[in-house]
């Protein structure tokens, strides 16, 4: 079965969804039949898509039951283990572990573990990288290393604290270096997290993604929301995706500054690619020569409630995405098959990390069920029937030049570290090979954009301004490069020369997409004239993610534009939509006053008068609500159907806030006895909310009155009963 992302959930789906829900907290409530852990059992119950087939890369003893798991580039898998999830019993001292795996004879197997660190306590999160591994320790970020060779930490070091323990599934999890060097982490909706750095005290109530420079310690807040977000993947473009454990809306398209529910605060939400969909751990993107090239890019995720591994495929929809689900990768019956996190390869296969527990439940099953599994976990591997694996490049001791050419590999894996171990050699070392290397490359050859790109991301990880580089791309034929470029520039903005006028180019791009990323930068620039140019981009089609990150550019700049047009009201323009959208998009007592005043002289778009006037509702001063209160009972009708909106506006802004028009309301009597029951039926609820004892008497007539139809009785008892 597919479905569809933007046609909301289907009855279908929604069903799909509660039995998917419901059918492990009632196993787990009945079950007395515990699977047996052999991990041959487990593998015969396992059932793979055609064409791929499964085998058993670790288990324990090897390992402890798996959280996380990160690559280095020797081709050793991290993994970060906990024995005391969910929760340490009184008087235990955790003692969860770091292991590291190796298959020394390239049959697919582990046959070499070693615990690199203990003592931790449900460590969440790993990530190789600056010579050890960071790793998510309750409210702390550690980063740990072997300093004399013996294969264990001996130095520890913490990076940042603060991070919030309010609930142990909820803690900063999921690390991931991004294509721009940077360090992607998240957490979910419990965590209140305070995190001091050198650049201030950085804050995320609820759940989120942060973005981390480990060079200059740069903490920021990536993306707000979802509610348990253990899954992040970066496509080959620089465009971002996550997962919710717990939200029901299945892939998430991310951008910077995007909120999603329940971001803590937010006044504007979007909704994930697939409504209806259950609560998915883990993602991973395809790529690479090992799987056909028909599934590059698709994105792999985990149901670890259902006991499946699912697989969509991503299609560009304006400037966004579009996901839609393909055949299930692997499904099964056996109850303790939790695939909780996914990674590909150095060798290009897909590798599961299987936390093996028949009990999943955080607080609908007590922590201490004796069916809880403390001991077992797996790791999977996933490969092509018939297709050779690949043959990992030996970067751990590779020169420059030959990280700078593994740059052109088509596997992501590869090209992630040769980044990452670009970014650890340091600039004096790297930026002259890597300017060589760019002047080298054959720009009529068709692989070469991607190869440029590359290079730029190297450029901003070792963080070298190279803004030649930025305007080629700028300039390139192919979309995803100009969209990728752009985002460069939200980190450079304030070191390139010329930038207004790129970005102004970019906001009149041919390709949404490159609009949408223009957008995030004119946010930034703290000018009156980028929320001019960002207007711009209304000359065009627009869509649910242009809308957004227009109406967040246009809140972020309000304290620089809105007193220009204060003073000049023409300053924005004459285009009615752009005005309209940038007054509807602030909460400013001016802007909705502006917003009223245009609304009442007909200087609004028709397609925005229902947002103008949820605006004036939500935020209007009573002067701005007599306005409206005067063209209801003025009958002017500037927009078709507008006493019956006006009067809706009137009363939302009552039951809101409590705000009314200043005086004459008991005027509003006039449409108790109107023809149009809409309007009998507003002007009815209308009396009772703004207290017009005087009108008691004629809505008790209303009641009585055996002619008025159902709908309008009941408004008249509605409004008698809020006296």
């Amino acid at each position: 079965m597919k479905t569809r992302s933007h046609n909301g959930p289907s009855l279908l789906s929604l069903l799909a969804a509660a039995t998917l829900l419901v059918r492990p907290v009632v196993a787990q409530d009945n079950l007395t039949n515990v699977p047996d852990p052999d991990p041959a059992v487990q593998q015969a119950a396992l059932r793979v898509a055609e064409g791929f087939e499964v085998n058993l890369f670790a288990t324990d003893p090897m390992i402890d039951p798996p959280i996380a798991m990160s690559w280095d580039e020797r081709g050793r898998l991290w993994i970060a283990t906990s024995t005391s999830y969910p929760q340490p019993a009184p008087g235990q001292v955790a003692n969860d572990k770091i292991f590291v795996l190796e298959d020394t004879d390239g049959d697919g197997q582990a046959d070499r573990s070693t615990v690199f660190a203990d003592g931790l306590q449900i460590p969440t999160g790993i990530l190789y990288g600056d010579g050890g591994v960071y790793v998510a320790n309750s409210s702390e970020l550690l980063h740990l290393r072997d300093t004399d060779g013996d294969g264990r930490a001996d130095a520890r070091r913490v990076v940042l604290s603060g991070f919030g323990v309010d609930d142990t599934h909820h803690l900063i999890h999921t690390f991931r270096w991004g294509p721009d060097g940077l360090f992607y982490l998240n957490q979910a909706v419990y965590i209140y997290s305070h995190v001091e750095t050198p650049w201030g005290v950085e804050r995320l109530r609820g759940g989120g993604i942060w973005q981390f420079n480990p060079a200059n310690k740069k903490l920021e807040v990536f993306a707000r929301g979802l509610w348990n977000p253990w899954g992040y993947e970066i496509d080959r473009w620089g465009q971002s995706f996550a997962t919710d454990g717990a939200g029901f809306q299945g892939i998430h398209f991310m951008f910077p500054d995007v909120a999603y529910n329940p971001a803590v605060g937010a006044k504007r939400v979007l909704q994930g690619l697939n409504p209806g969909d259950p609560k998915y751990s883990g993602l991973a993107l395809i790529s690479g020569r090992h799987f056909a090239d028909s599934l590059a890019g698709n994105l792999i995720t985990n149901d670890y409630r259902a006991n499946r591994i699912k697989r969509f495929v991503l299609s560009e929809d304006g400037s966004g995405f579009d996901a839609e689900q393909a055949e299930d990768l692997i499904w099964t019956n056996h109850y303790a098959f939790r695939p909780v996190d996914v990674n590909v390869g150095p060798d290009g296969a897909l590798y599961f990390a299987d936390w093996y527990n028949p009990i999943i439940q955080h607080g609908e099953v007590d922590f201490r069920d004796p069916r809880r599994d403390h001991r077992h976990g797996r790791i999977w591997r996933v490969t092509a029937k018939d297709r050779p694996v690949v043959e990992p490049p030996l970067l751990h001791d590779a020169s420059v030049d030959q990280l700078l050419d593994a740059l052109r590999l088509p596997e992501e894996w590869t090209r992630r570290q040769a980044k990452r171990l670009l970014r650890e050699r340091g600039r004096a070392v790297v930026q002259p090979k890597l300017d060589a290397w760019v002047r080298t490359l054959d720009r009529a050859a068709p692989a070469t954009l991607h190869d440029l790109l590359e290079a730029l991301w190297t450029y901003q990880a070792i963080d070298v301004v190279e803004a030649p580089l930025v305007r080629e791309l700028l300039a390139a034929n192919d979309h995803r490069a100009r969209a990728a470029a752009v985002r460069v520039l939200l980190h450079w903005h304030e070191r390139v020369d010329g930038v207004d006028a790129l970005l102004e180019d970019a906001v009149h791009d041919a390709h949404p997409r490159v609009r949408r990323e223009a957008l995030h930068v004119l946010g930034k620039r703290g000018s009156a004239d980028a929320a001019r140019h960002a207007l711009r981009v209304l000359d065009y089609p627009t869509d649910r993610y242009i809308d957004y990150a227009l109406w967040q550019a246009i809140r972020s700049l309000e304290h620089r534009w809105l007193p220009r047009f204060v003073a000049n009201p023409d300053f924005l323009g004459d285009d009615l939509r752009a005005v309209t959208f940038a007054l509807k998009s602030v909460e400013a007592p001016s802007a909705i006053a502006h917003l009223a005043r245009r609304y009442g002289d007909g200087q609004v778009p028709a397609e925005e008068v229902v947002e103008v006037l949820d605006a004036i509702a939500e935020n209007g001063s009573p002067s701005d609500l007599d306005i409206l209160f005067q063209l209801a009972l003025d009958r002017r009708d500037v927009f078709a159907n507008g006493p019956a909106q006006q009067l809706e506006a009137l009363e939302r802004a009552v039951a809101g806030g409590g705000r009314t028009p200043p005086s004459g309301l008991a005027r509003v009597g006039q449409f108790l006895d109107d023809p149009n029951d809409s309007l009998r039926v507003t002007a009815a609820r209308l009396v009772g909310q703004w207290k017009v004892t005087s009108l008691r008497e004629q809505l008790q007539e209303l009641v009585d009155a055996g002619e008025a139809s159902d709908e309008v009785r009941e408004a008249a008892l509605v409004g008698l009963s809020a006296m």
